[in-house]
């Protein structure tokens, strides 16, 4: 949203940082998050699984992103993707569970501030 709301070169570059900065952050977890629930006999798989999506998602995004500035302009196409990863944030948020179980030591202390 940064970047689609910045007229001068600084605010676009920190939107441009922030964008690198978040997508270094969300790759590692997600890939993390798969081999977490995934078993060890089928982890290999699923997260060439979650790759393929990913990287198809890549393409239909572009395509979409293409057809959208085609039709409504740039910016819209910007708020498109925007949106769309806003989206899938709150997806992930909703269905996405921690599987790290914990002692009851641990789930007190941290209760507590610990």
């Amino acid at each position: 949203m940064v970047i689609v709301l910045s007229s001068a070169f600084a605010p676009f570059a920190a939107g441009a940082v922030l964008l690198g900065v978040g997508t270094a952050m969300v790759y590692p977890t997600l890939l993390a998050a798969i081999g977490d629930v995934a078993h060890p006999s089928w982890r290999a798989s699923s997260v060439g699984v979650y790759r393929l999506w990913r990287d198809l998602g890549y393409a239909i995004g572009a395509l979409l992103a293409g057809l959208t500035a085609d039709a409504l302009g740039l910016p819209a196409a910007m708020w498109l993707v925007a949106a769309l990863t806003f989206a899938s944030g709150v997806v992930v948020a909703v269905r996405m569970r921690e599987t790290l179980r914990r002692s009851e030591s641990e789930s007190t202390s941290s209760a507590n501030g610990a």
